[in-house]
């Protein structure tokens, strides 16, 4: 898969002693200007739906699985590539003290019906649902999260440059 983008966030030192990777897929469905987002209150942003690849689990299906939890997506088809983006990113948890984070994208179509989602109890906690957004109305709210608040999490800046690379690549 191609490689879109490689990041280093600016508290990741040259000499970090312990890093773990974490792989994950991540679902683009468009249908005009619009895409199936996951809005989180906690941190204020827009992300694409998608998560941790199980060890053992086929990337696809992760997908699916990934897609079906968090936005209630049925009958996930037509997936095709859009570009790996990686990151190292600093970890406070066990005995590391980077994260390595690989999201596999990919572009895919979906039901026109959302059922309901399955999400985790951190994910209910964080006060994450599905929505379909206006792409360039997701990308500036994520850019005001980015410049003006002070909860934002450490995803915001992959997520804004997919969605960005989004409407470049579909031309929207």
């Amino acid at each position: 898969m191609r490689l879109l983008n490689s990041t280093k966030h600016p508290d990741v030192k040259n000499n970090f002693s312990h890093c773990i990777t974490r792989i994950a897929t991540r679902g683009i469905v468009v249908r005009g200007s619009h895409i199936l987002l996951l809005y989180t209150q906690r941190y204020h942003d827009y992300s694409l739906p998608g998560g941790g690849v199980d060890a053992g689990e086929d990337f696809i299906c992760a997908l699916k699985r990934e897609l079906k939890e968090e936005t209630g997506a049925q009958n996930v088809r037509n997936i095709k590539e859009f570009g790996l983006y990686e990151e190292y990113r600093p970890w406070y948890k066990g005995n590391a003290d980077v994260l390595y984070m690989k999201s596999y994208c990919y572009v895919c179509d979906i039901d026109e019906h959302l059922s309901e989602p399955e999400l985790e109890s951190y994910e209910v906690q964080n006060g994450m649902v599905a929505k379909w957004m206006d792409i360039h109305q997701a990308i500036a709210h994520n850019e005001h999260t980015i410049a003006n608040s002070h909860k934002k999490g450490m995803s915001i800046e992959r997520e804004t440059f997919l969605l960005k690379r989004i409407v470049k690549e579909f031309g929207l």
